[in-house]
């Protein structure tokens, strides 16, 4: 990706302003908004949002004219930064890239959680952000693998759809969960030669 005033371009397309004092609107919506359907679900109340925001209602619909533009966009930012994260893994080594970067794809599929009545869509945006996430991630997969660390059977699309499956279960705690992500990526991990 290029860098564009010390930032990566977009991987995808986003509605966020181009002035300023407008973009910080956007972003303190995106964050409040963030939050509020991580505690409360898709059905946060948006003037709650707004208010965690710092502005005004009419703001908020002026930027997102339905909640599910909010939560598409909040949606696209998460997807984002996990596709950005994949293109900063270049100076790990193969196999802890990979890792590294399947545990950014669990904490997204938590926020995903917290909406995912609201993303069980096939709307192209959403369509976007699986193929982003497939992009961002097939690379690291392939790395792994032409490096004998990763198993070479398993395409990007298994192994997402085996990471969040293990992620969409509530577990007793937060130990139990990393024992079960422990227990996928060893099922990842390519078996040692023989003898090796």
């Amino acid at each position: 990706m290029s860098i564009l005033e010390g930032e990566m371009e977009p991987v995808l397309p986003s509605r966020r302003p181009k002035r300023a004092d407008a973009r910080r609107n956007f972003d303190a919506l995106l964050t409040a908004a963030r939050d509020s359907f991580a505690e409360n679900g898709a059905h946060a109340s948006l003037e709650d949002i707004a208010r965690r925001s710092g502005v005004s209602i009419a703001t908020l619909y002026r930027n997102f004219p339905t909640r599910e533009d909010l939560v598409e966009e909040v949606h696209r930012d998460e997807v984002e930064a996990l596709c950005r994260a994949a293109a900063r893994l270049d100076d790990l080594e193969p196999w802890d890239a990979l890792v590294t970067w399947l545990r950014r794809f669990v904490d997204y599929i938590g926020t995903k959680l917290a909406f995912a009545d609201a993303l069980n869509r096939t709307t192209d945006s959403f369509q976007a952000c699986r193929k982003a996430m497939r992009d961002a991630g097939g690379p690291l997969l392939e790395r792994a693998q032409r490096a004998g660390v990763a198993s070479p059977e398993p395409s990007i699309d298994d192994v997402l759809r085996m990471i969040s499956g293990i992620s969409a279960v509530e577990y007793v705690d937060d130990a139990q969960r990393k024992r079960v992500l422990a227990l996928a990526l060893a099922g990842l991990r390519a078996a040692p030669p023989p003898g090796g």
